[in-house]
């Protein structure tokens, strides 16, 4: 699946990496990046090579909850009226929120149900969403006006957030060479939504001993201000740590690094390969991190350094 996602985009080797990493352990992605630099080609290019039922989601301020979830309505038959349901574009196993900080917050928390439980839940019936079932929302970090910044509870709910990098010299001339010339590179579906189940499944059987999940374990703990084995600069600059589900995302993200690479157990390294997606968007920094210019990435950096294996 990997291979055929990077047929068709340029670059950007460690973004579909940790895209086909939350993919294999059932996450949902935030990518961010500014605009132009493939992060819809690349949702649009996932869902081909996978063959899921692809829905696109594009958020603006006017978006309402039941543009998202579906509505009740009334139909008459055989001189009969009665409402029946119509599912909203959240009924789909992968599902595009394009420019998800541009709706409003009452919007935005129409996906929070569905990002969780996989149900969505409309005058009081509930409804379960096909399976698997990913988002993968996109948001632009430039344009900020005319924006809603997600609330702490949805961030949390995303497994990764992912940096979109701008591309290389060279890899903007492959860009020009492939998408300016009359050949359109589409990949056909290479697995079935039956065969990613059994990879989640099989995710969750990789091993994890008791020492690698302790790392884990002080690598979120580091995070939070008020612990002593976090950095001085986390003590001063963030308000609040990694939550529980930080820690889920590393040690199920370190299971899918090990079952990606072959390998039946997960380790150290594993663990801090994906620490940087995993809790980059679950450190809430203060405001003298931002008055310094420090990014969470730099804290998280500076975890990895003073929490040794």
């Amino acid at each position: 699946m990997e291979q055929a996602v990077r047929r068709v985009i340029v670059g950007q080797e460690e973004v579909v990496h940790q895209v086909i990493l939350a993919i294999l352990a059932g996450g949902h992605v935030l990518l961010e990046g500014v605009p132009g630099l493939g992060k819809t080609v690349l949702v649009r290019t996932v869902a081909g090579a996978t063959g899921l039922v692809f829905r696109r989601l594009q958020f603006t301020p006017d978006l309402m909850p039941a543009d998202i979830t579906g509505t009740e309505v009334y139909e008459e038959r055989g001189g009969q009226g009665g409402f029946r349901f119509a599912p909203g574009p959240i009924f789909g196993n992968l599902v595009l929120a394009d420019e998800i900080n541009r709706a409003t917050p009452k919007t935005q928390s129409a996906l929070l149900e569905a990002m969780q439980e996989h149900t969505v839940t409309v005058v009081g019936t509930t409804y379960p969403l096909p399976e698997p079932f990913f988002v993968l929302a996109t948001q632009n970090p430039l344009e900020m006006e005319g924006t809603y910044p997600l609330p702490e509870a949805q961030l949390d709910r995303f497994f990764f957030k992912v940096h979109v990098p701008f591309p290389s010299a060279g890899e903007l001339a492959l860009i020009a060479g492939r998408t300016t010339g009359t050949e359109v590179s589409e990949p056909g579906p290479v697995v079935q939504a039956g065969e990613i189940r059994h990879w989640q499944e099989l995710v969750r059987q990789v091993v994890v001993v008791e020492d690698v999940i302790g790392y884990a374990v002080r690598l979120v703990l580091a995070t939070h201000p008020d612990r002593p084995e976090a950095p001085e600069r986390v003590r001063h600059l963030v308000r609040y740590g990694a939550s529980p589900r930080g820690l889920q995302a590393l040690v199920l993200g370190a299971r899918a690094e090990a079952l990606r690479a072959g390998r039946s157990q997960a380790g150290y390294d594993d663990i801090r390969r994906v620490a940087l997606p995993a809790l980059r968007h679950r450190l809430f920094l203060g405001y003298e991190a931002a008055a310094a210019g420090v990014s969470g990435d730099e804290l998280i950096a500076e975890v990895l350094a003073a929490i040794v294996p």
